[in-house]
């Protein structure tokens, strides 16, 4: 079987009307899928005005706005007419992006009609619960995510560190990567411009600790904020620049009230605020990969980052920046004053970083998933449907 046999729908609770790494990741494999000549359908919510134009092929899902997060939408049925698109495009390969209500939907119907089924794990959903008061609740997200990944064919994770998590909590017995790449025309030392940090209040010779992503609590916002009162506290001279918007965006403000807010950026205008940055601090756990952590060494950066999965695959610690034991705010200080008050450090471990994320390109990463793809279909079409499972919940 070649690549132009694939005849992939791909399923995505949001592929392009609210910008995050997940979702530009999935563009760019439609995107690469097309130029090899596979078929491609995407099945999504869609809005009126995306942040982004889509690429390939998408037809609209009805979904409802979450309580508290308007500006996503969950997908909550797989109605008729959608269904009839999917049987007149034909797949032989299901991909489902997200394990909500319209992944589920989507993978009973592969199971139906005996369509091999993939899911792509994009953030670690079994920690959200943590940042909204609701911990107990962790045990039964893990019970419904492990029936999920368990009814597909193969699963894939964006990184090693989260590949072991999923086999340690027993997801699936296949486990494959689908790593992430970088845009090195946006993202390069090249583009860090002064006059734009002069603009936004920022002396030549400030350090500045940055943070990227969207501005909710599970990105680690607290953990943030209380690592720089500790710099403060130590007298440790700095500045803080936000990249990013979210509901989280006033409580921060109040955090961190010499920050400099910057707002959402995209395109060279964030090439232009990441190169601009001094260090990147990535408290997060919640990440698979960590895009922003890449994008960062790109840039010729330092990264302070938690001990997690995504950032524990990239980051070297003690060569290309520094991994802490996650909400360990005096060692994540230690590590961010480190960075600070020594400009040799700071240079070595941005050169270093850079370097590596040379490793990473988007062609390489997606062929890998591809590889897979072909494996998947193949295996079905021979009967082979993985290791038996045991009786054991």
């Amino acid at each position: 079987m070649e690549v132009s046999d694939l005849r992939i729908a791909l399923f995505s609770g949001n592929y392009n009307y609210v910008r995050d790494g997940a979702n530009q990741a999935l563009n760019r494999l439609v995107g690469y899928l097309l130029r090899q000549g596979a078929a491609v359908r995407v099945y999504s919510p869609t809005v009126e005005e995306p942040d982004f134009e889509a690429t390939g092929d998408l037809v609209h899902v009805p979904a409802l706005a979450l309580p508290g997060r308007a500006e996503y939408r969950a997908p909550f049925r797989l109605p008729g007419n959608v269904r009839r698109d999917i049987a007149e495009f034909s797949p032989n390969l299901f991909h489902i992006a997200s394990p909500e209500i319209l992944g589920h939907r989507a993978l009973s119907l592969a199971r139906r009609w005996d369509i091999p089924a993939v899911a792509s794990v994009h953030t670690r959903f079994e920690t959200y619960p943590r940042y909204y008061g609701l911990t107990f609740l962790e045990p039964l997200v893990l019970a419904i995510l492990r029936r999920f990944y368990r009814r597909c064919d193969a699963i894939f994770a964006p990184s090693e560190s989260m590949a072991q998590i999923l086999r340690e909590q027993r997801m699936s017995y296949d486990v494959g990567i689908w790593s992430r790449g970088i845009d090195r025309d946006t993202f390069d030392p090249k583009h860090r411009d002064m006059d734009w940090r002069r603009d936004n209040g920022i002396a030549d010779d400030d350090v500045v600790v940055g943070f990227v992503g969207r501005l909710v609590m599970e990105k680690g916002l607290d953990v943030f904020s209380d690592a720089i009162d500790q710099l403060v506290k130590r007298g440790v001279r700095h500045r803080v620049l936000v990249i990013g918007e979210g509901p989280a965006r006033d409580w921060f403000e109040r955090r961190l009230p010499d920050g400099v807010f910057v707002g959402f950026q995209k395109g060279p205008d964030l090439g232009r605020a990441v190169a601009s940055l001094d260090m990147l601090f990535n408290p997060s756990i919640t990440e698979t990969f960590g895009n922003v952590t890449l994008e960062a060494m790109a840039a010729r950066l330092p990264v302070v980052a938690a001990r997690a999965t995504g950032s524990q695959s990239l980051v070297d610690d003690g060569v290309t920046g520094r991994l802490v034991r996650p909400g360990a705010i005096e060692a994540f200080a230690d590590a961010l004053q480190l960075y600070c008050e020594n400009a040799d450090s700071r240079q070595a471990a941005g050169d270093a970083g850079c370097a590596a994320s040379e490793r990473y390109g988007w062609d390489q990463v997606n062929q890998a998933l591809v590889d897979g793809y072909l494996r998947v279909v193949r295996q079905h079409s021979e009967g082979v449907s993985g290791p038996p499972r045991t009786p054991l919940p």
